[in-house]
C-alpha cells in the first residue's frame, strides 16, 4: 500500500516549496513539486518606465537580487539599442562572478551541509582529530588550527548543553545515514562559521560598485558608479586595492576549504552518484556569468569565457552540443494556476502572461496533487523543444567539457578517477553538489586572473567611461520595441522579456533557473526536473517519512529559489513536515 508524504515547508531554501510525494516501502514512486506562493512581479512593472524595470524586478528575490537587475538592464538595452562601455560591462561581469562565488559557498555550507554533516557529532569530536582530518584531505585552510577546532567543538557542546539547537534546530540528527566520523563532523561546522565570515568579502565587491547591498543600484546603459581614481566621492585606488585583497581571499577560500571539503564529504556518499537524476538534458548559454543582450548567435558576448559557447545537450549524449535556439523557449501552465489567452497551454516568454488563476483548496490544505484540472503549482513549466531542461551548474559544467574546457575538465575528470565513476554520473544528487564546488573554482579564478586584471588594465590607460548615453532618452526609441536578455547565474540559465510601447513596459517576463527546474508536469504529462529527480525510476530512497533526508538531499542540490525566504508555519505555529497515510 502506497503511502503519502508530505514535506511542507522544505527548509533552507529560498521561498515557498511543497513536495508531495507517494511512497512504495523504503523508495518514491510519485512526486510533486509544489510552489505555494504567487510572485507577480511582471505585472508591476507593466506601465512603469522601463528604465526603472530593473529596481523592482531585482525583488523578485532577496538573495538573487543582482542578476535579475542585470538581466533587466540588458533585456531593455537590447530593445532600445543601447551599448554599455566595456568598463561598464566589466564591473557587471565582476558582480555577476562574486555574487555567484557567494552563493556556491553559502550553498553548500549553510543550505545543503546540513544534510550529510551532523552537527551534534562534533562536539563528541577530537580537536586534534579534525585538524589531522583536514590535513587528509588536502584542506589548507588556515582556520585548521587545534585551538580553531577545539574552540567550535566547546561552542557546539555549550549549544547542546543549552537544549536550545537554535540554527541548528529542526535537523534530522538522529537519522541513521549520517555517515561522517565526528572529526569530520567537527572540521565541516567549523568551515560552515568560516563561510560566514568569508561571504562578507565577496558581497563588499558587489556593494562598492552598487552603493549598497542587497538591492545595489544599476543603470540602463552602464552602471550607476563613477570611477575616478583621484577622487574620494568615487571609485578610486582604495577601493581598487580592497576589491584586490577580496579577491584573493576568495580564491584562497575556494582553493584550500571549499572544493577539499565537497569532494571528501561527497567521497562519503558515492550511492548518491546513482541517485536523483533528472532528464538528461542541459541548456546553458556558456560558464557561469556568461550574459547575452537578445539572440547569443547576433549579441554582443560580455563573458569572458569566450571559449564555452551557449548550448543545449540533448538525450544523454554528453558528447554532443547543440545549437541553441532561443525561439524554441516555451512556458507551459498546464499543472500551474494560470491562465492562457485562447486555451493556450504553452505560449513563449516573449508572448507570455501571468495572469493567476487559482483553482486549489482553500488553506490549510493535506493534498494538492490530483486535482480534476491537473494543477497544483504557482510555478510555470518551461521547455526547450518540448524537453524539460536541467539548468544551473551541472549544465554549464557538462557544456564546457564537451566543448573541450581545459581547467573543467582538469578538475571533473580529477573528481571522477577519485569516485570510479563515469561522466554521466553526474547527473545526480552527488553530481550536481560536485559541479557547483567545480564551477565555484572556475568562477573565482576567471574573476582572479582575468576579469579584475582587464578592469584595472583598462584603468591604467585612463579607461573610466561606465555610461552610454546616447539611447537614454525616451525620445531616442522606437514607438514599439522589444528585448530580451540571458545571463548564467548561480542557480542557472535566467532570462528577461521585455516590450516597450510608447516609452513605458509594455509586457514583461522572467523565466528564472527555479522555474526551469521546479516547473510541474506539461501537457503531456511529462515530469519537470524536480518531480523526475525523486519520481524517475521509482527507485529514490525514503527510509523513514517522518525524517525525509534523502529526498531533501536531493531537491537541495539543485538550490532551489523560490523567491522569498519565508517559512511556513500552520495555524497554530507548528512547522509543516508530515507523513499521512
Amino acid at each position: 500500500m502506497s503511502e503519502r508524504v508530505v514535506i511542507d515547508p522544505l527548509t533552507r531554501i529560498e521561498g515557498h516549496l511543497r513536495i508531495e510525494l507517494e511512497t512504495d516501502g523504503s523508495a518514491i514512486s510519485k512526486a510533486w513539486s509544489e510552489t505555494t506562493q504567487f510572485r507577480g512581479i511582471e505585472t508591476i512593472v507593466q506601465g512603469r518606465d522601463p528604465r526603472d524595470a530593473w529596481a523592482f524586478v531585482q525583488r523578485i528575490c532577496g538573495v538573487c537580487t543582482s542578476v535579475h537587475a542585470i538581466a533587466s538592464i540588458n533585456a531593455v538595452e537590447n530593445a532600445i539599442g543601447s551599448n554599455p562601455p566595456e568598463q561598464a560591462r566589466l564591473i557587471r561581469d565582476m558582480v555577476l562572478a562574486s555574487q555567484a562565488v557567494q552563493d556556491h559557498v553559502i550553498h553548500f555550507y549553510h543550505l545543503h551541509a546540513m544534510d550529510w554533516v551532523n552537527v551534534p557529532s562534533a562536539a563528541t569530536a577530537d580537536p586534534q582529530a579534525a585538524v589531522d582530518f583536514a590535513k587528509k584531505i588536502g584542506s589548507t585552510w588556515k582556520g585548521n588550527t587545534l585551538e580553531r577546532m577545539t574552540a567550535v567543538r566547546d561552542t557546539v557542546k555549550g549549544i547542546l548543553d543549552s537544549g536550545q539547537l537554535t540554527i541548528f534546530t529542526g535537523g534530522y540528527w538522529d537519522h541513521p545515514d549520517y555517515r561522517l566520523p565526528p572529526e569530520a563532523n567537527l572540521m565541516a561546522v567549523a568551515h560552515y562559521l568560516d563561510a560566514l565570515e568569508f561571504q562578507r568579502s565577496m558581497i563588499r565587491i558587489g556593494t562598492v560598485f552598487g552603493g549598497k547591498n542587497p538591492h545595489p543600484n544599476f543603470l540602463v546603459g552602464g552602471m550607476a558608479c563613477t570611477i575616478d581614481p583621484d577622487k574620494s566621492e568615487s571609485i578610486n585606488q582604495v577601493q581598487v586595492d580592497q576589491i584586490a585583497d577580496w579577491i584573493a581571499e576568495t580564491t584562497e577560500f575556494v582553493h584550500a576549504c571549499y572544493l577539499p571539503d565537497a569532494l571528501a564529504i561527497l567521497g562519503v556518499y558515492p550511492d548518491y552518484f546513482e541517485i536523483g537524476a533528472a532528464q538528461p538534458n542541459y541548456l546553458a548559454v556558456g560558464m557561469s556569468g556568461a550574459t547575452f543582450a537578445g539572440a547569443p548567435s547576433a549579441s554582443r558576448l560580455t563573458t569572458p569565457f569566450t571559449q564555452v559557447k551557449p548550448g543545449v545537450i540533448l538525450d544523454g549524449d554528453l558528447s554532443t552540443v547543440h545549437d541553441f535556439d532561443p525561439s524554441k523557449i516555451a512556458e507551459y501552465v498546464s499543472s500551474a494556476w494560470y491562465t492562457y489567452p485562447d486555451g493556450e497551454v504553452a505560449l513563449a516568454p516573449d508572448k507570455g502572461v501571468t495572469d493567476p488563476a487559482y483553482t486549489g483548496p482553500t488553506p490549510p490544505f493535506t493534498w494538492l496533487a490530483g486535482a480534476d484540472d491537473g494543477k497544483y503549482t504557482w510555478c510555470k513549466a518551461p521547455r526547450y523543444d518540448g524537453h524539460a531542461m536541467q539548468v544551473g551548474p551541472l549544465a554549464r559544467v557538462l557544456l564546457a567539457y564537451a566543448q573541450g574546457h581545459a581547467r573543467t575538465k582538469e578538475l571533473v575528470d580529477g573528481a571522477a578517477t577519485r569516485y570510479g565513476i563515469s561522466l554521466d554520473k553526474l547527473n545526480s544528487t552527488a553530481g550536481r553538489t560536485l559541479a557547483r564546488a567545480v564551477e565555484c573554482v572556475t568562477s573565482a579564478e576567471m574573476l582572479a586572473d582575468s576579469t579584475f586584471p582587464t578592469f584595472v588594465a583598462n584603468l591604467k590607460k585612463g579607461d573610466i567611461d561606465v555610461f552610454d548615453s546616447s539611447r537614454w532618452e525616451p525620445s531616442s526609441w522606437p514607438a514599439e520595441a522589444s528585448g530580451f536578455s540571458f545571463v548564467e547565474v548561480a542557480r542557472g540559465n535566467l532570462s528577461h522579456w521585455v516590450t516597450i510601447k510608447d516609452g513605458k513596459v509594455d509586457k514583461y517576463q522572467a523565466v528564472v533557473p527555479t522555474t526551469w527546474l521546479a516547473g510541474g508536469r506539461d501537457d503531456t504529462g511529462a515530469q519537470g526536473p524536480y518531480e523526475e529527480s525523486l519520481a524517475g525510476n521509482g527507485k529514490h530512497p525514503l527510509v523513514n517519512p517522518a525524517q525525509p533526508l534523502e529526498p531533501l538531499r536531493t531537491i537541495h542540490s539543485f538550490d532551489p529559489c523560490m523567491s522569498c525566504a519565508v517559512h511556513v508555519l500552520d495555524v497554530e505555529g507548528t512547522e509543516l513536515g508530515i507523513a499521512t497515510s
